[in-house]
């Protein structure tokens, strides 16, 4: 948990400066074709992180200033899985229809300035997808040329893994496969950057893809512009690292920041821009006049997100290591990024699976003051007792108290709670026996209740699978208007050295008073926290680099153990992931606020860093390296 102690600010350095233009258009009778050429400096805007992010973005990324790519994130297991549904009762459904809207509003600007797009909004029918932007573009008379990234999708090729001795097992926790074979809705190996670089090669100005992932579909244009080579490690994994800055859309930019009263008018919050130099450094950005917040703090809760081992970054085209990252304030809104190292990808691919997992539902009622706390609590009994069924999991939760928190919430006495009442079983009769009873117990209980919401409906549960294969066994193909072609991928499979040890550095010391004072987490660091399946992530990070020894020594792994006692271990904390877990929070995003708000013992001295941190005060010079041979690794 944290952040590696490398990942540090450093005294400014000039601002990025390039020109833009990357490429050469020639006009064709019938296609537009893009030439890539000498560049030394591209611009990459992020116009959406999910599936439902605000549509808008995308225009808005094209005309409030000049960009050459605009990347969009669309899928995440439960999507897939929604998509595999809709295909089946559809042969020509599968992916994101709002993307076509997106690019029929955008496409006068996109053809006029050559804007190129890159969006995995192909779901598991790219070439669905690829023939409803060509036929929108066709009826509004305007050369477009689409490419289609396919090959991901392995739900009917399962068999044939299977028999190739790819067994699929859960690469976590090694159960077998054939536990949830039956179950399987939808099955995507992850490809990265390299198909799209042929797609971005063959003169397509829109690339769909399927499962790629999301930083590959930001790394993509980079190679393509600057032509970096497959084992150019260190390159490779800048492009990762920029993409994993800009793939939440505006977490980079305000969104979910810790300090959220510092931020500039979310209403109108700018997303994501990268200014890319070929030697694989960048500036983050926005569009000048846009609300939110580019600052090292903004970019380092982004960095922090979903991560694992940081020191392991590892993608279908590299490995990144996050602790050699360089961070530097370069302007207002600018963020400048350097130094990333990267080592050889792996030999496997990761594939995606979601499999039916029984069913689910949640209800919803209003509980008021008086002690509106105690009787949701009194209710919650009430329901549970009157039900007399057993259910694979229950959950009780009151929204407005300790829905979030659970225990570590304080005590309060709101005027009203929402008793928020989920149930998840295999099986579907007990689940409607829930729905049923959720508005039928209202006049037999304590007073001062009310239905809202009406009945609960079943849902069904998606459960999320990781597996690997070889990479081999799965390659990607690509659609353009010259027909299909198979792809081989160029990554050198070549065995990958341990991460260098870092070396130690000599932090500056705080000063001033050494009295003890007690102070909220918050007070000295700032952090953020997400889903990884069934684990939440929290990465916390100092306010100043004088309190990072203090964090690393006292934020131990038992210490933040003990502050989650009575809620859950972090690993298996989300019961079950996203897509299958009855908490309010089934993302663990609250979780961050939990543990910043336990209250620590610490040196004056230490608080005062902070607040001159945060003042943007005099501080002392940046950390920097020891002495030759006093390296080691860090713990």
């Amino acid at each position: 948990m944290g952040l590696a102690p490398s990942l540090q600010d450093a005294p400014a350095t000039r601002r990025v400066l390039g020109a833009r233009r990357f490429c050469a258009r020639l006009t064709h009778p019938e296609r537009v074709r893009y030439i890539p050429a000498v560049a030394d400096l591209i611009r990459i805007a992020n116009a959406g992180g999910y599936w439902g992010d605000d549509l808008a973005q995308f225009r808005r990324q094209v005309e409030r200033g000049p960009v050459d790519f605009v990347t969009l994130d669309f899928l995440a297991e439960i999507t897939m899985s929604i998509m595999q549904k809709q295909r089946a009762r559809d042969p020509r459904a599968g992916y994101a229809r709002d993307f076509i809207a997106q690019v029929e509003e955008t496409l006068p600007l996109l053809v006029e300035r050559g804007v190129r797009v890159i969006s995995n909004a192909g779901g598991v029918n790219p070439l669905a997808c690829r023939a409803a932007l060509l036929a929108m573009a066709q009826t509004h008379g305007r050369p477009l040329e689409v490419a289609a990234v396919v090959g991901d999708d392995v739900m009917e090729r399962l068999g044939e893994l299977n028999a190739a001795g790819v067994t699929l097992d859960h690469m976590d926790d090694g159960r077998a496969f054939s536990d949830v074979r039956a179950r399987v809705s939808s099955a995507n190996a992850y490809f990265g950057a390299w198909p799209v670089v042929e797609a971005l090669a063959s003169g397509a100005q829109v690339v769909v893809t399927g499962r790629c992932t999301d930083t590959g579909i930001t790394l993509a244009p980079m190679i393509h512009a600057f032509g970096w080579a497959p084992d150019d490690w260190d390159r490779l994994a800048a492009g990762i690292v920029a993409g994993h800055i800009v793939e939440c859309g505006a977490q980079s930019t305000g969104g979910n920041f810790t300090d959220w009263t510092a931020v500039r008018r979310f209403a109108d919050i700018g997303y994501p821009v990268l200014e890319v130099s070929p030697d694989g450094s960048f500036v983050v950005t926005k569009h000048a006049g846009t609300g939110g917040a580019v600052t090292v703090r903004t970019v380092k809760e982004q960095l922090v997100y979903e991560m694992g081992d940081p020191r392991g970054y590892i993608t279908p085209d590299v490995v990144a290591d996050f602790a050699s990252i360089r961070l530097e304030q370069a302007g207002r809104d600018r963020v400048r990024v350097w130094g990333v190292r990267g080592r050889p990808a792996p030999p496997a691919l990761k594939v995606s699976v979601s499999y039916f997992d029984g069913w689910k539902a949640s209800g919803s009622l209003i509980i008021s003051a008086p002690d509106a706390a105690a009787k949701a609590r009194a209710f919650a009994a009430l329901f549970w007792e009157r039900l007399g069924l057993d259910f694979a999991e229950r959950r009780a939760e009151l929204v407005g108290h300790s829905a979030c928190w659970g225990p570590l919430a304080p005590e309060s006495d709101p005027p009203e709670v929402l008793l928020r009442l989920s149930v998840r079983d295999a099986d579907r009769d007990k689940i409607e026996r829930f729905s049923k009873l959720v508005p039928a117990v209202i006049l037999s209980g304590p007073p001062g209740v009310a239905v809202t919401g009406g009945r609960p409906q079943a849902q069904e549960v998606v459960a999320y699978w990781p597996a690997l294969t070889p990479r081999e066994r799965v390659k990607p193909r690509l659609v353009t208007r010259d027909g299909e072609r198979a792809l081989e991928w160029p990554t050198p499979l070549v065995p990958a050295p341990r991460p260098a040890p870092l070396a130690r550095t000599a932090w500056p010391r705080p000063g001033g008073s050494p009295r003890h004072v007690r102070v909220p987490l918050a007070a000295l660091a700032h952090g953020r926290s997400g889903d990884k399946g069934d684990t939440c992530n929290i990465g916390i990070i100092a306010r100043a680099p004088e309190l990072y020894p203090w964090l690393k020594r006292t934020l131990t792994a038992a210490l933040v153990k003990r502050r989650f006692k009575g809620i859950f271990l972090l690993h298996e904390s989300l019961g079950g992931g996203g897509t299958v877990s009855l908490r309010l929070d089934a993302q663990g995003k609250t979780l961050s606020h939990a543990l910043l708000a336990m209250e620590v013992t610490v040196p004056r001295g230490l608080v005062d860093a902070a607040r001159r941190a945060d003042a943007g005060g005099p501080r002392p010079a940046a950390p920097r390296a020891a002495p030759r041979g006093k390296a080691r690794r860090a713990r």
